[in-house]
């Protein structure tokens, strides 16, 4: 998982991430993306093999939905406590069950050569697994230069109805279909982002892509939330960026 540590630190060992976008149409969507975040970091932490899909991923998905009724019976029983038992209609929504998209990713430090032919031997790498529900996504930057986006590559691929992981949802299997996975490798002058939907969009219908990604690193860097913030509003005061939560994940590679 990540260090308790939000930024700044140098990881010489396995590291997992991930962000999950709650579906504001299901009730208590927010818990469940946080719950599941968590426990696909976790799980890929201890299972490597969670991020190539089949039997592991399948585990992985069958715990993460088992953890959801404990967690709510936990809610439920606060909410009694504190003098607000759960309406008639919250019953109902909450019956429906949560949903939120699904993206998670470990990198493990490569003791292979360098990513491309024409790299250092001796320059250390890094060899990261994604794995995809829906539309948060990853893009790998080289020299700050969009390589690879995952799983949505264009703008114009992103819908209205991505799929979803739903927290009452014990048909594994089918889970496990509709992930998506896939790999890189990375060296020193690498990055990693993790983007939810509507900054993820942003980025890929950005007319200048250089800016864009300028813009991303100048606001996501230590000690930025409230710049990040204030940059995200205005971006929505201008149309820019679809009105909604937004989540982002940057992870730096360097050399020794």
């Amino acid at each position: 998982m990540l260090p308790d540590r939000s930024h700044d630190h140098m990881l010489r060992e396995p590291l997992t991430a991930g962000v999950c976008d709650g579906a504001t149409e299901s009730a208590l969507a927010k818990d469940w993306a946080r719950l599941l975040s968590r426990a696909a970091a976790e799980h890929a932490m201890r299972r490597p093999d969670l991020l190539h899909g089949g039997a592991a991923f399948e585990e992985f998905a069958s715990s993460a939905v088992a953890q959801w009724e404990p967690w709510l019976a936990q809610y439920t029983q606060a909410r009694s406590a504190e003098g607000r038992p759960l309406k008639w209609y919250e019953h109902t929504k909450l019956a429906e069950g949560a949903y939120a998209t699904l993206l998670t990713v470990r990198v493990d430090p490569d003791p292979g050569p360098g990513s491309s032919a024409d790299s250092d031997p001796s320059e250390p790498a890094w060899r990261w697994r994604a794995a995809a529900l829906g539309d948060s996504c990853l893009f790998h930057l080289h020299d700050d230069r969009l390589v690879q986006a995952f799983p949505v590559e264009t703008a114009d691929d992103f819908g209205t109805a991505p799929d979803l992981f739903g927290s009452r949802n014990h048909d594994v299997a089918l889970l496990a279909c509709r992930t998506r996975f896939t790999e890189g490798r990375c060296r020193p002058g690498d990055r990693l982002l993790l983007m939810t939907d509507a900054l993820a969009a942003w980025f890929l219908s950005a007319p200048d892509q250089d800016t864009a990604v300028r813009q991303l690193l100048e606001f996501s860097g230590p000690d930025d939330l409230g710049a990040f913030v204030d940059w995200l509003n205005g971006l929505r005061d201008r149309k820019e960026l679809r009105n909604d939560d937004v989540a982002v994940v940057r992870i730096d590679f360097e050399g020794r």
